[in-house]
């Protein structure tokens, strides 16, 4: 099944980042992309989400300096422009590999695409870790440790029934019961035409 492929990288991915677990460290993809093309950018997908997860992180410290904090915040902006750019990357994949399905009479669009799922797959992984992690804190107190776990069993139910429906959106699409329409990002605040501030710039 696509999700567990998907599940074991996010997973590859998250412990990678945090053997050194710096949002600064160098990034190296294991996943050749000519020959491994899905793995490839599963694994840079969670790798920026897990970055980014870091980001945000470290701007909620008050004591973060202004400039830092702008410094950061134009971080996160173009982290998540990377992370929508993959998105639409991993979409692109999916179209070509079902590009020769015929959609049955009657077949339907879905609400979101595969991809978008996955994204939600990626972001989910990284819950899943971190909220363990508090389930185990050694120096939390144990009201602290017994909520956390309440919140891993939630994820953890969460991340079966997402990879359930995101195979299940796969095989109907493989068997033409469901058809992919990709509406590509029209992000307005970065485009120095749209945006009115950066055109006022110009």
């Amino acid at each position: 099944m696509f999700s567990k492929k998907a599940n074991s990288i996010f997973q590859e991915a998250i412990d990678k980042y945090h053997t050194v677990n710096t949002v600064d460290q160098p990034f190296e993809n294991p996943y050749d992309r000519s020959t491994q093309l899905i793995e490839h950018l599963l694994y840079h997908k969670c790798w920026i989400d897990t970055v980014q997860w870091h980001y945000e992180d470290i701007i909620r410290d008050p004591n973060i300096e202004p400039v830092a904090a702008l410094t950061l915040k134009r971080q996160i902006d173009a982290s998540n422009q990377d992370r929508t750019d993959m998105v639409e990357y991993i979409d692109s994949y999916f179209l070509e590999k079902y590009k020769d399905v015929n959609p049955k009479d009657g077949a339907t669009i879905n609400t979101e695409s595969p991809a978008w799922a996955v994204d939600r797959l990626s972001i989910l992984a990284l819950k899943i870790y971190h909220m363990e992690e508090e389930a185990n804190r050694s120096n939390a107190s144990d009201a602290h440790k017994a909520a956390c776990q309440n919140k891993l069993d939630i994820l953890l139910e969460q991340r079966v029934d997402l990879s359930t429906a995101l195979d299940q959106l796969l095989a109907d699409i493989e068997h033409g019961n469901k058809y992919m329409k990709v509406y590509k990002q029209m992000k307005m605040y970065n485009d120095d035409e749209l945006n009115p501030v950066l055109r006022s710039r110009k």
